[in-house]
């Protein structure tokens, strides 16, 4: 078994060959063309050093894609204190297992927070292509400024072209940081001071953090933008509001079975049969009807991304020497 860790995962990863990638695993899931078992997910940390209250959240996450050589099993961590800890450790850690189709051999373990955040990015950047209002580059307003704020930018900029990014999140330090290591890369990206000065003139809106309750007002969103909400993965877990939902004329998610139990449709009381799933886009069987169309999308996240991105991985590596410790 060959082992990649975070350097070598970068060496092999790119977004514009990923959008691709992420897009046939929305059409294979789509059709049902599939292995996806339940994804448990459960506190862990409570007693630990007298601890009183869970530390974080552990989750396994299994998939198979019908006909790909292999299939993966990602184990995740979730750990929102990490943010402000002083040892600088990410909010979602992972690791990406993929075992042979056919025989059942292990054949790679990946370090998979670059795997999680770049699918996950390739969600909105796919969602930015298909669903923003009209052609070119956008104006992006990103609520957040942690890792998955600045791959969401990424992957929207390589899948459609950003002319602007606005960053905001409570902390100063945090968006002003945000702000500058997109602007490193090429991207014009500055930080505002409040959430309704980011979403006011924005074609696409992504929030990307781990909050318990709305980080926007709805009613201060132009007419046509797109909001593409992937950070509530569960019931105590919401980044919109109700008016959002109220102005939105269409409503797609990743998952509709899952996106149904998260906090931002239980507490704002949205119709379960109003989600639509993202892999329709894709097929072309529904999308963007006018320029003044509010379009929400909702991400959970699902392992048949992880198991399409270990599968293209493991296809580039093998080609290459010399990035990989083999057991």
């Amino acid at each position: 078994m060959h082992v990649y860790d975070d350097d070598a995962v970068a060496s092999l990863l790119s977004l514009d060959d990923l959008l691709g990638v992420v897009e046939r695993a929305f059409l294979k899931q789509g059709r049902d063309e599939v292995e996806r078992p339940d994804r448990p997910h459960f506190p862990v940390g409570e007693g630990l050093d007298g601890r009183d209250e869970p530390a974080g959240t552990g989750l396994a996450m299994p998939a198979y894609i019908h006909g790909d050589p292999a299939y993966a099993t990602k184990l995740a961590s979730v750990f929102p204190g990490n943010a402000a800890a002083e040892v600088d450790r990410p909010t979602v850690q992972a690791q990406v297992l993929l075992t042979d189709a056919a025989n059942g051999e292990p054949l790679a373990l990946f370090a998979g927070e670059r795997i999680t955040n770049a699918r996950t990015g390739c969600i909105g950047g796919l969602a930015a292509r298909e669903l923003s209002a009209g052609t070119g580059p956008v104006d992006l307003a990103v609520i957040g400024a942690g890792q998955q704020a600045r791959w969401q930018t990424r992957a929207i900029d390589a899948a459609r072209g950003v002319d602007g990014a606005q960053i905001y999140s409570p902390t100063p330090d945090s968006r002003e940081g945000c702000a500058a290591d997109l602007r490193h890369e090429g991207i014009d990206a500055v930080a505002v001071d409040s959430a309704e000065a980011a979403v006011r003139d924005a074609d696409v809106v992504v929030t990307a953090t781990t909050s318990e309750t709305p980080v926007f007002p709805g009613d201060t969103l132009a007419d046509g933008t797109l909001v593409v909400a992937v950070g509530a993965y569960e019931a105590g877990m919401c980044e919109l509001d109700r008016a959002t939902f109220e102005r939105a004329d269409r409503v797609f998610a990743d998952v509709p079975d899952e996106v149904a139990g998260i906090g931002d449709i239980v507490d704002n009381g949205v119709d379960p049969e109003r989600l639509r799933p993202l892999s329709d886009v894709f097929e072309g069987e529904a999308g963007r009807e006018s320029a003044d169309e509010v379009i929400v999308v909702e991400s959970v996240g699902s392992a048949v991304l992880d198991t399409a991105t270990a599968n293209y991985l493991w296809r580039d590596a093998r080609g290459k020497d010399g990035i990989a410790i083999a057991f």
